[in-house]
């Protein structure tokens, strides 16, 4: 399974039908989003955690909903609930730190 690219319509079904699942909030534009889209590839790699890319252009009414101020934002849902926030670009071992309650 590949990192997942979604639509509005999809983003709220992969959280509601994931028991996990990362949402990327991300933007074309932005540079700290591409980085941060290798290491999640490497994070989905290992680790097989359901990735979802949200391009914040295209989906503003999803970023606002969950008030992503900055970007790139990941949200990690479990069971459909919000569980955690991250923001900004984080270097592959201290994102695998921030999300090892949920990945281990």
């Amino acid at each position: 399974m590949s990192i997942l690219h979604a639509d509005r319509q999809d983003i709220i079904k992969e959280i509601q039908m994931s028991n996990l699942v990362l949402i990327d909030c991300w933007a074309p534009w932005c540079p700290p989003c591409r980085m941060i889209g290798a290491v999640l590839e490497e994070v989905h790699q290992e680790f097989g955690l359901k990735i979802v890319k949200v391009n914040a252009d295209e989906n503003e009414d999803f970023i606002s909903l969950f008030q992503v101020l900055g970007l790139p934002t990941l949200l990690l849902f479990q069971d459909g609930e919000l569980v955690k926030r991250i923001t900004g670009f984080q270097p592959k071992a201290l994102l695998i730190e921030s999300l090892k309650e949920w990945i281990n």
